[in-house]
């Protein structure tokens, strides 16, 4: 029977499976809001978690270290500082201590966790950004540019503030006729692309205030509709069907007449989140009250967007958090994490890769963008575009302890004056069974002595390969002592099985 090559498409992430950590992992009694709002209510990075919960009397959310675990007692202290339940919030790229909330109280803050957590409530931010006259749902950091935040509300308005000074430094009020549902950076901050509810997808230059492409009707169901940049400056979309089917939808911004490719997927009415991973190209699609994750790759081949898998389970999600790159354990090969929020639970869920291999995989972990910023805001104000600043990741790698390497590490060198008893010594150290550790320390010692015969007395020349010769040979007579214990074993569990037969059958 034969196969055609070729029909299976090669991908070093077909394999990805994502795995639920264990429930002593978890976060619990977690209180997330139920505000209607879509949003995923959830923000991590690779310091702190942060989930938006319930709060009486105003908006509050709660920030714990990234290894807590455990329940959340009622009296921990959260960040309480609006006076309206909070709709949004993001961690800032440069500066994993600050993170931004908005608000229905028509203002977003800024706050700065210390490293610790909190220990106390804070109320007092360390800025307060006024514009909005209406409540506020959507916060967007530049991803190149220090202090640069994009913000938009219920009122149809886009501002770009400079939080560094609190400046408001450019509006967009005529952009978008109607409610505006997402905004997304390009890969160098000098575009943004929305969508609104009047079904259209624009891309807008924010500094100049233009519209520079815009597709009317992107998907033709009445539905809210996501829309986020890729790394190559095409744009995925997530919307409804005429049909109220679910879709997702890829298009190139230099011809916006027809997607490159479209996908439906289900009936759900849950609106699809998508989180883009520039660095592999992966986009997960997360649907409030989906139990499900599904997860695509998107190349440069037809069809552009690969189906790989999903993550189902039993409970459904009420929002998820994505870690950013530089959290994960390079050590497990995972490329990604969800927090995905439970009624009163957070749930981390690892995204892997199975590799073999205890190296540090270079080929699933390409530079990522780090903390520091490509411009300061003055500059990308003035008009300068960058690249993110990349960083390796392989410094988060831990090399895995190598039973052999720690083997002749931990064992003392054999000199050729005790070569003929070091061997045996540590061979009976391992093994209980006398004869046969003997021969073995037999065999060692005319090894070496047949070794020491041939190399002769010749120095420091010969010292180094000797001492390596010595360590294998030490080596060979460990595992023909382990080969012997082994053994020994067998036959004891062989007696002891056939024990265990006599006394169940009551011969004994």
């Amino acid at each position: 029977m034969s196969f055609r090559r070729g029909v299976v498409r090669q991908s070093k992430f077909r394999h990805v499976f994502a795995q639920a950590w264990k429930a002593e992992h978890c976060i619990d009694d977690v209180r997330v809001s139920r505000v209607t709002w879509d949003s995923p209510l959830c923000a991590a990075n690779p310091k702190f978690v942060a989930v938006i919960i319930e709060a009486g009397g105003g908006g509050a959310f709660l920030v714990v270290p990234i290894g807590r675990s455990g329940r959340i007692d009622q009296s921990c202290p959260t960040v309480c500082g609006h006076a309206a339940p909070v709709l949004d919030i993001q961690w800032s790229p440069h500066d994993d201590n600050i993170i931004a909330s908005a608000s229905e109280d028509c203002t977003v803050k800024l706050w700065q966790i210390p490293d610790a957590g909190l220990t106390s409530p804070m109320t007092e931010a360390i800025m307060t950004l006024e514009g909005h006259s209406k409540r506020v749902g959507i916060l967007a950091w530049h991803p190149t540019a220090f202090n640069i935040l994009l913000t938009a509300g219920c009122d149809n308005v886009i501002l770009v503030w400079n939080v560094g000074t609190g400046e408001l430094v450019y509006q967009l009020s005529d952009a978008h006729p109607d409610q505006i549902y997402s905004v997304s950076w390009n890969k160098n901050g000098s575009a943004i692309c929305t969508v609104c509810k009047d079904k259209a997808l624009r891309v807008i230059d924010p500094r100049r205030g233009s519209i520079l492409k815009v597709k009317e009707k992107v998907h033709d169901g009445t539905r809210p509709m996501r829309a986020v940049f890729l790394s190559n400056g095409n744009i995925l979309t997530t919307g409804f069907s005429r049909m109220s089917e679910r879709q997702l939808a890829l298009w190139d911004t230099k011809d916006l007449s027809e997607p490159m490719a479209v996908q439906e997927m289900d009936t759900s009415n849950g609106v699809l989140i998508p989180y883009y991973d520039p660095d592999t190209n992966m986009v997960y699609l997360c649907g409030k009250g989906d139990c499900t994750i599904r997860y695509f790759e998107v190349t440069d081949e037809s069809p552009y967007v690969h189906f790989l898998s999903l993550y189902s389970s039993k409970e459904p999600q009420r929002g998820a958090g994505f870690l950013s790159k530089r959290g994960v354990d390079v050590n497990k090969c995972e490329i990604a994490r969800f927090y995905k929020l439970h009624e009163r639970k957070v749930e981390p869920i690892s995204m892997t890769v199975p590799r073999k291999s205890d190296l540090f995989q270079g080929d699933l972990y390409p530079d990522t963008a780090g903390l520091e910023p490509a411009l300061l805001a003055e500059e990308w104000i003035a008009g300068q575009d960058a690249l993110p600043l990349l960083i390796s990741l392989s410094a988060g790698y831990n090399a895995p302890p190598s039973k052999h390497r720690d083997t002749i590490r931990s064992r003392p060198k054999i000199t050729a004056q005790d070569s003929g008893t070091g061997a045996p010594s540590s061979a009976s150290n391992v093994a209980p069974a006398p004869l046969s550790t003997t021969s073995s320390a037999k065999e060692t010692g005319e090894e070496e002595a047949q070794h020491r015969a041939t190399t002769g007395d010749a120095g420091g020349v010969m010292e180094r390969p000797k001492k390596e010769d010595e360590l294998l040979t030490e080596l060979l007579a460990e595992m023909k002592a382990l080969r012997t214990v082994v053994l020994a074993q067998s036959q004891r569990i062989e007696i002891l099985e056939r024990q265990l037969a006599r006394i169940e059958d009551g011969d004994v």
